[in-house]
């Protein structure tokens, strides 16, 4: 099982390693506008970190499409279902990091960027796999 799972991550397309640059720079962006809006605005928690995702979502969806799992689509149509797929997956990943940074932060008393961090690697691996499985695809 390991096994497979492990050739599925490392194809000759060499997608996961390309998802692990782009997820960087998206989680660079996620977290530095979380940390000005939390340290340097003083802004709520919760809305720091929609309004991070928000951005690092539309960062996501330009370098996935054409930089991770190089899709290009012909028509108008194609295009919206891909992106609102794209869009529909994160929103729900995104309701998982909020929930749980809202819950370790108010809950369990930790502080934001270390309950950031602990939510996000839920997050980068369940985008992944969804977005391989489910929104680039070669066939809707």
């Amino acid at each position: 099982m390991i096994r497979k799972l492990t050739q599925y991550m490392v194809n000759a397309r060499g997608e996961t390693l390309r998802y692990v640059i782009a997820g960087a720079f998206t989680t660079l962006i996620n977290f530095s506008v979380f940390a000005l809006m939390t340290k340097k605005m003083n802004i709520a928690v919760t809305l720091s970190n929609v309004t991070a995702i928000t951005l690092s979502i539309i960062a996501a969806y330009v370098s996935n499409k054409l930089y991770v799992f190089r899709q290009r689509r012909d028509n108008r149509r194609d295009l919206i279902l891909e992106f609102s797929k794209f869009v529909g997956s994160r929103f729900f990943t995104m309701g998982l990091e909020v929930g749980a940074v809202a819950f370790l932060v108010g809950v369990l008393g930790q502080k934001p960027l270390i309950s950031k961090i602990e939510a996000q690697v839920i997050v980068v691996i369940t985008n992944f796999f969804i977005s391989k499985a489910l929104v680039f695809t070669k066939l809707f």
